[in-house]
């Protein structure tokens, strides 16, 4: 177990305290307004961690507060270490960013677009090209999720038992058998869909490695890293550390929500969405990120490698807002890029919240949320676990370090 700890003065960092104390009141209040149940957010330059602040409780109920060694349900904060998974087979040479996918899942040959219907009445065609190992990464494969609403293929996934990526009692395999079934939304390579494709991703580096997913992240990405607090389950040593799961309510509360299964081994292991992780072991990892694929010593992957996931990989450096589908076209896309599992800021001028150009990141849906800014040598992780409504967590946060960033 690691514990995050404070070791560099603020200002020695080129952070400013003031800037910073505003920051963690701005959260305080929401926590003591009952909108949040609590938070952790960390700041850190140059690898030393600057600002570290935990407030509020992680079990409303139990009274237990939040601590630095407090574990959280990462969510969407899975998908970079997916990517880094993937990207470790491609300079293994087992894999490669434009082989078909269905070199690797033969369920996934000839893939077929929506064209029209319903139900029993769909019209599909054959797809224009393959469906590659890169649209995956980028979220360009022309899948999607259930929860849309939004186009019909939304409805298929819905019909499929996928409203939430996973069906009752089903393992990685057998779930994204069921993805191969379905049409796509679009042609691979044509549009931005945030969707399911990093579970398939799970399931590539499981077939290519030989190893069940865990065992892969373990042996080639969590060990290395010293990110012993971070897995698709806890043990019962860990279970007093584990924050509780919220949603907020219309009326702009919290209450106890049904949170992902992680008290033993889950039968589906999701590349997506299924890590628990801890404050220190996800530093750790952005520091690999930071520091070009290295830590400590220890070369994970290849600098060049980890600089094409993190740049914009849109075609004619398009935005998410311009090249996403339209469910993703709104301001706060604006000015982003995406590389693989990780949004880039290409136009800071454009973007919702400040932001330096190069900035890479991304958040989960429980309301967690990381970011790498290369140009300032500056990481920033906000832990909490509440599924928001109305709450609009990121932009403040990103407005709140921008101010703070002094040199």
């Amino acid at each position: 177990m690691g514990r995050l700890e404070q070791d560099v003065d603020p200002a020695e960092a080129g952070l400013d305290p003031g800037a910073l104390g505003r920051l963690d009141g701005h959260f305080a209040r929401y926590v003591d307004e009952g909108r949040l149940p609590g938070f952790l957010v960390a700041v850190a330059r140059g690898g030393r961690v600057a600002h570290l602040t935990t407030y509020g409780l992680r079990d409303v109920a139990a009274g237990r507060p939040v601590e630095p060694d407090t574990l959280w349900r990462i969510y969407s904060m899975t998908k970079p270490v997916t990517a880094v998974a993937v990207l470790l087979l491609v300079q293994d040479g087992l894999l490669s960013l434009d082989d078909p996918l269905d070199r690797h899942l033969p369920d996934f040959a000839e893939p077929r677009v929506y064209t029209g219907g319903s139900g029993d009445d769909v019209r599909t065609r054959p797809a224009a090209g393959p469906l590659l190992i890169r649209h995956l990464l980028t979220h360009t494969a022309g899948m999607t999720f259930g929860f849309y609403h939004r186009h019909p293929v939304d409805a298929l996934y819905r019909a499929a038992g996928l409203e939430y990526s996973v069906p009752p009692g089903k393992d990685l395999a057998e779930t994204v058998g069921l993805y191969a079934r379905l049409p796509l939304q679009s042609d691979p390579g044509t549009q931005w869909n945030y969707s399911v494709a990093s579970n398939v991703l799970g399931r590539v580096i499981e077939v290519v490695s030989g190893q069940p997913l865990d065992a892969f992240f373990a042996g080639r990405i969590l060990s290395p890293l010293g990110m012993t607090d971070t897995g698709f389950h806890i043990g019962p040593e860990q279970a007093g550390r584990l924050a509780e799961l919220y949603g907020e309510t219309d009326e702009g509360g919290i209450e106890p929500v049904p949170g992902l299964p992680v008290h033993g081994r889950p039968r589906f292991l999701s590349g997506s969405g299924g890590l628990v992780s801890s404050a220190h072991d996800y530093h750790r990892f952005m520091e690999m990120l930071r520091r070009g694929g290295e830590l400590d010593g220890v070369r994970l992957l290849d600098p060049d490698l980890l600089a094409l996931m993190t740049r914009n990989q849109l075609p004619g450096g398009a935005t998410l807002r311009s090249f996403g589908a339209p469910v993703h076209r709104e301001p706060g896309m604006d000015g982003l890029g995406f590389g693989f599992n990780v949004s880039v800021v290409t136009d800071p001028a454009r973007t919702l919240a400040p932001s330096h150009l190069g900035t890479y990141g991304w958040t989960g849906v429980a309301g967690t949320a990381f970011w790498v800014d290369p140009s300032h040598d500056l990481t920033v992780q906000f832990l909490t676990q509440v599924r928001p409504k109305n709450l609009k967590i990121f932009p403040e946060l990103r407005r709140l370090v921008h101010e703070a960033v002094t040199g």
